[in-house]
């Protein structure tokens, strides 16, 4: 069994869509201000549905694995060059960081 989808409900679809594009190469499928669908290379589908209010639960988030503590490393500095608050990456179950997405959610990125 494969997981197909996953639909998050963020406050804001093109800025969200746009940073997930930018940071973890999802390929946007086309959309609206309300909606859009973002693929990745393995067949995963990423929906974004827009909410005027977003309330996740505390430890809720998505994860994007990197091949390597450099390319982790890489990315938080892009993120923080680009405005983006978030702690430096740590030890903890894996070389890793935590940043809040455009839209409201949380994002994890790891190697």
């Amino acid at each position: 069994m494969k997981l197909n989808h996953v639909n998050l409900t963020v406050t804001d679809v093109p800025a969200a869509a746009h940073f997930l594009e930018k940071y973890f190469g999802l390929r946007n499928q086309g959309g609206n201000q309300g909606f859009t669908a973002l693929f990745d290379d393995d067949g995963l589908v990423l929906t974004l549905m827009k909410a005027g209010e977003v309330s996740y639960p505390k430890t809720f988030h998505i994860g994007f694995a990197q091949e390597s503590e450099e390319r982790v490393n890489e990315i938080y500095r892009r993120m923080r060059e680009d405005g983006f608050e978030a702690n430096p990456p740590q030890r903890s179950h894996a070389w890793t960081f935590y940043v809040r997405a455009p839209g409201g959610f949380m994002v994890e990125v790891m190697s």
